[in-house]
């Protein structure tokens, strides 16, 4: 639905968020992992994301979000690799359309302690064990086809 029509029909106009895709190479260099984390609300697995802050760009507010809810730095991708959307719920019980632009981020640093860690549990999945944990079926997809070629994708 375009926001024309959205706003037509009294429709909230979606809003932009950035999330990190934390991932890194298992030890034999084979394999991709992803890192997940719980939602504070409903618990459910999602990647690090919120909004842009002042004048931080997308990427550097995926950067922000990993640090905050998953306590890893590392290195961005150039840009973002695809979008996916979902509906967030407000305090107020408003539902807002929420478009994710998903940066992905290769993991060097895992912090014992950050900000947010005793309102979210992390975990390193597999891509199709996170493509499966993850309740948007594009960012599945999104999870997947990285996983595939993560440096092509990436750069």
């Amino acid at each position: 639905m375009t926001e024309t029509v959205r706003r037509l029909f009294g429709g909230n106009p979606r809003r932009v968020q950035a999330a990190a895709l934390p991932w890194r190479k298992t030890p034999d260099g084979k394999r991709v992992e992803f890192l997940l984390v719980t939602s504070r609300g409903t618990g459910r697995w999602v990647l690090p994301k919120g909004w842009p802050e002042g004048a931080e760009t997308l990427s550097m507010a995926a950067q922000r979000e990993a640090r905050e809810e998953a306590g890893v730095r590392g290195k961005p991708g150039e840009g973002e690799i695809g979008r996916f959307y979902y509906h967030k719920l407000d305090g107020t019980g408003v539902e807002w359309p929420c478009e994710v632009a998903v940066v992905p981020l290769e993991v060097t640093e895992e912090r014992a302690k950050w900000p947010e860690r005793k309102q979210r549990t992390r975990q390193w999945f597999s891509p199709a064990e996170a493509a499966a944990a993850v309740k948007e079926p594009d960012l599945g997809e999104l999870l997947i086809r990285f996983a595939h070629n993560p440096r092509e994708i990436a750069a």
